[in-house]
């Protein structure tokens, strides 16, 4: 874990204490531990998931910010771009540079160095509220999102009741 990496996560985190994002709660799991955070984000007004409070994991490996944190949903999570165990799939989480088996984003799109905690978190607000079906990690869901929207809808539905439950 570099000194670098450390210090920029606490930048990071104190920032969002500061001037925290819409629809997202950011804390630490251990407070001994800058590299493991948990996040709660609220559902987007208008979406799907509106009204839901999904828990979530952000962990960043020891070489950040030159590789991307994953992310991974602790609640229950039905969405093209999420798989089954609950990470999360979008191109700011991949590893930087091209992907010769990934024509579908640019290397522009991926992690870079440069990019923050805060970029990543409003990308999962934006992907909560456009899914994209194209290149789908949870194929069921990408189907169901496609093909039969009224059964999309009633399992989200769902998901976001029992996320209150839970919270």
């Amino acid at each position: 874990m570099s000194d670098y990496g450390t210090e920029l996560l606490r930048r990071q985190l104190n920032d969002l204490a500061k001037n925290p994002i819409d629809l997202v709660s950011v804390g630490l799991v251990d407070d001994s531990n800058l590299y493991d955070w948990e996040i709660l984000v609220m559902g987007p007004d208008g979406t799907l998931f509106e009204g839901g409070f999904f828990k979530a994991r952000l962990v960043f490996p020891h070489d950040f910010p030159n590789m991307p944190p994953t992310m991974t949903f602790t609640s229950e999570m039905w969405h093209p771009n999420v798989y089954e165990d609950g990470k999360v799939c979008i191109s700011i989480l991949h590893p930087p540079g091209e992907d010769a088996f990934n024509s579908q984003e640019t290397a522009e799109e991926r992690w870079r160095p440069i990019l923050g905690v805060e970029q990543i978190l409003v990308s999962v607000i934006s992907m909560l509220s456009d899914p994209n079906d194209e290149s789908p990690a949870n194929l069921d869901a990408a189907v169901m999102w496609r093909n039969d929207k009224p059964a999309f809808k009633k399992k989200v539905r769902q998901i976001v009741r029992k996320s209150q439950e839970d919270c």
